[in-house]
């Protein structure tokens, strides 16, 4: 990670625009794909994912040089843990993850004329399976932060994009491995939504993983091979 760009505000920007954005693309695409799929889950959860993984391509590839496009608690939180990012800095990010998230919601909403900007989910996603994706979801996709970081690799966006298309699919809760995700999408009764009761377990397993994924990948992608 360049400490360069770790702070000030064209990097808050970035982060609240890009999660902005980021919210937009779950909610808006999951909205339109399940008035367009006639019923048809599978078929609505198949363009979700797909319009997910490809706006987090473009949104890393584009915000990364300004803050390296976190977007996400989780990874903020490992990156700092990690030596990679100031801590004084994480609440500047934070606020500008978990305020762009909602303003997603909000953006969402209005683009489909929606007619309220927030309300509570009354989808339920709980027990144990779901908790267990989550942990599962989260620890993937630190370990594919922190192992494109370790060999500085260009292709980035696209494996952070790929691993979530992927695990839309591979996880019961179709992943949401970020908390400010978690949190706003409680805000949204739409096919992506969550109920605000089943948001504080999401948010202890995608912290139990990232904080598996950051013990590990330090181990893993260390620059020695210990003795």
């Amino acid at each position: 990670m360049d400490m360069t760009r770790t702070h000030g505000s064209r990097a808050l920007a970035a982060e609240f625009l890009g999660t902005t954005l980021l919210l937009a693309a779950i909610i808006g695409s999951g909205i339109m794909a399940e008035r367009l799929a006639g019923g048809n889950v599978g078929l609505a959860l198949l363009a979700n994912s797909l319009a997910v993984g490809a706006a987090l391509v473009v949104l890393v590839h584009v915000l990364g040089p300004v803050s390296d496009a976190h977007l996400n608690p989780a990874v903020t939180l490992v990156e700092a843990g990690s030596g990679d990012f100031p801590w004084r800095h994480v609440p500047g990010y934070w606020t500008a993850q978990f305020l762009g998230a909602m303003a997603g919601v909000a953006l969402a909403h209005l683009m489909f004329d929606m007619p309220y900007w927030f309300a509570s989910s009354t989808k339920a996603r709980s027990g144990l399976g779901h908790f267990a994706s989550e942990m599962v979801a989260t620890f993937g996709l630190i370990l594919v932060v922190r192992g494109c970081a370790a060999v500085r690799s260009k292709f980035t966006p696209f494996a952070v994009g790929a691993y979530i298309m992927s695990a839309f699919w591979f996880t019961a809760s179709t992943s949401f491995a970020n908390p400010a995700v978690t949190l706003a999408r409680s805000f949204t009764d739409t096919f992506t939504g969550i109920r605000p009761q089943d948001a504080p377990a999401f948010w202890a397993a995608q912290f139990l993983g990232a904080a598996a994924a950051g013990l590990v990948s330090r181990w893993l992608f260390s620059a020695k091979e210990p003795a």
